[in-house]
């Protein structure tokens, strides 16, 4: 999973200024940690709900939610 964020999510994000980092799995729940642009953006969550979630769930059927930690 981190090498999917790596490759995937993370230069998409870091394109538009931003950056997440992957803190953790617990269970079907994965924690990231949203930076940079990211980090109090606005458009944060719908950024991780439709974007990130949607596609690790679509790359992991075990991932249930992804929740951003402070």
């Amino acid at each position: 999973m981190r090498q999917v964020l790596e490759e995937t999510i993370r230069p998409a994000l870091q394109s538009d200024g931003g950056d997440i980092e992957l803190v953790g799995l617990e269970g079907g729940e994965v924690r990231v940690r949203l930076r940079g642009a990211c980090q109090g953006c606005p458009s944060a969550e719908i950024t991780l709900r439709m974007g990130v979630e949607a596609f690790l769930k679509e790359e992991f059927p075990g991932v249930t939610r992804v929740v951003a930690v402070p």
